[in-house]
């Protein structure tokens, strides 16, 4: 009878030691291989990541005053161009005619009340918080009250999966979009909606300013003075290019003959395009997300499409807050069919 080889006696064996841990959602003891530093309680379904460590943030403090003084800035210029619209414009408007002018006093009042109201609404009021949940005892936690739940370091406080923490703010927002420094407040679940209305009657504003201060400037424009010469020595080309550059020259030559209030309108002119052309694209940069169901904090740390957010207008509908089609509202007619009676 062979005898076997010590080769064939050894065989490899893995041991894994294993350690005790506490999940915070639910206080349960559980027992995870030591490789692991990220788990779901099978119970709550809180997630724990033993790598995450609070940071510390001494500049919450700063970054409030920033905040603070950019909001400052921001209502200050918004006074300016309302006030200064009013001042340069309006008696030239009704020099016109008194009707056009308590036309056009009665739409920029209402632009006006409705771009400050809807900013003061996005500005100071809470940009929304995660609403209080029961944690950190088996008895008072339910199977899966907590799921897919993360422990906040900073609020040492549970975090939703729709929630994430603001350093600017120093607490955690729902739905967070955006930290806006202009408004000194997040932009999320509670403000999101006034915080577009705000872009939609600012661009509206801004727009109207620069309409009426263009038709005001024409009004009130000095006479352009140039000479372009004799035009039967000179080339198509050379003269196109003499003509551009007198009007140019008699154009800033005649800005510096400008009145106060000429220069005022000048001024309400470039703030105000340039000023539309940033919110066009940050209100069409926010439509956008809307329609895709989506905020700007979603949409960077989603890699794939999630299948639960689909492209569709009904996302901008909900997000407005109308729950029916306009098609409820409108009168409905039934056609009666006659009866004939035998």
């Amino acid at each position: 009878m062979a005898s076997a080889s010590p080769e064939e006696d050894q065989s490899v064996t893995e041991v894994t030691d294993n350690y005790e841990t506490t999940c915070w959602g639910c206080g349960l003891h559980i027992l995870l291989p030591s490789c692991t530093s990220i788990f779901k309680c099978g119970w709550c379904g809180a997630i724990t990541d033993q790598n995450k460590k609070k940071r510390d943030d001494k500049c919450v403090r700063w970054r409030l005053l920033r905040d603070r003084c950019v909001l400052c800035v921001v209502v200050t210029f918004m006074l300016l161009v309302i006030f200064g619209g009013v001042w340069a414009i309006y008696p030239i408007v009704f020099s016109l005619s008194l009707l056009c002018g308590v036309f056009h006093s009665t739409i920029i009042a209402i632009l006006s009340i409705a771009t400050i109201s809807f900013f003061s609404l996005a500005a100071f009021r809470c940009a929304g918080t995660p609403p209080n949940i029961l944690w950190g005892s088996y008895p008072t936690v339910g199977k899966g009250d907590l799921e897919n739940y993360t422990f906040c370091q900073y609020c040492s406080k549970p975090k939703s999966p729709r929630a994430h923490h603001c350093r600017s703010c120093g607490k955690c927002i729902l739905d967070m979009d955006h930290h806006c420094p202009f408004i000194g407040n997040c932009v999320g679940a509670a403000n999101h909606r006034n915080f577009i209305f705000f872009l939609i009657s600012a661009v509206s504003s801004t727009i109207y300013i620069s309409i009426m201060a263009a038709y005001a400037s024409t009004r009130i424009w000095p006479p352009l003075k140039y000479s372009v010469g004799r035009p039967n020595a000179m080339s198509q080309q050379y003269l196109a290019w003499r003509v551009i550059k007198e009007i140019i020259f008699a154009f800033l030559g005649s800005a510096l003959l400008l009145s106060s209030r000429g220069l005022v309108l000048l001024y309400l002119f470039i703030s105000s395009l340039s000023l539309q052309i940033g919110l066009v694209v940050l209100l069409w940069q926010q439509l956008s997300y809307i329609y895709h169901g989506k905020t700007y904090l979603s949409n960077l740390s989603s890699s794939t499409d999630n299948e639960e957010e689909k492209k569709d207008c009904q996302n901008i509908v909900r997000f407005f807050g109308f729950q029916y089609p306009a098609t409820r509202f409108l009168p409905t007619f039934h056609v009666v069919r006659k009866r004939h009676v035998k």
